[in-house]
């Protein structure tokens, strides 16, 4: 999917993602982003944190709440002997 917005650099420099190019790629505000200069463009990518890994990455497992009580028993156990 692209989208394709102008927009212009603010005082220092600031440049305004706008809100479509946002929500397209899920950057939300305070998000940490990185910044690169390549071959002559810039590039922003937002860096992803585990919540968002949480909610939007792809899931490569899956476990239940009773898995993780079972498992959390074991380790009890090994631990009091």
């Amino acid at each position: 999917m692209s989208i394709v917005v102008e927009t212009k650099v603010g005082k220092k420099r600031v440049i305004v993602i706008p809100k479509a190019v946002a929500e397209a790629v899920k950057i939300r505000e305070g998000q940490r982003v990185r910044v690169m200069a390549v071959g002559g463009k810039i590039v922003i990518e937002p860096i992803r944190d585990a919540v968002w890994f949480a909610l939007y990455g792809r899931k490569i497992g899956k476990i239940l709440p009773e898995g993780i009580e079972k498992e959390s028993l074991i380790e009890q156990e090994k631990l009091s002997r």
